[in-house]
């Protein structure tokens, strides 16, 4: 099953520039239902962790995986 591109109200910013984002592969939750947030909608839960400074850093896996694996 293809999952294809998929938008997120993340907020990166703080530790990511796009160039940091082009082709990393993260963990999400894409079997949530869309959801609005502000003004835009979200079809992913894309899972991280806060820093010291409670801004968040993606989780990601220490080696590639294929996409759309199952989180056990």
């Amino acid at each position: 099953k293809k999952i294809g591109i998929k938008k997120s109200s993340a907020q990166l910013k703080a530790n990511y520039n796009i160039s940091d984002l082009l082709n990393k592969q993260i963990m999400a939750v894409i079997n949530f239902p869309p959801k609005q947030i502000g003004n835009m909608i979200s079809e992913v839960l894309v899972l991280g962790f806060p820093d010291e400074n409670h801004e968040p850093i993606l989780f990601s896996p220490d080696k590639i995986l294929k996409n759309g694996g199952k989180l056990f």
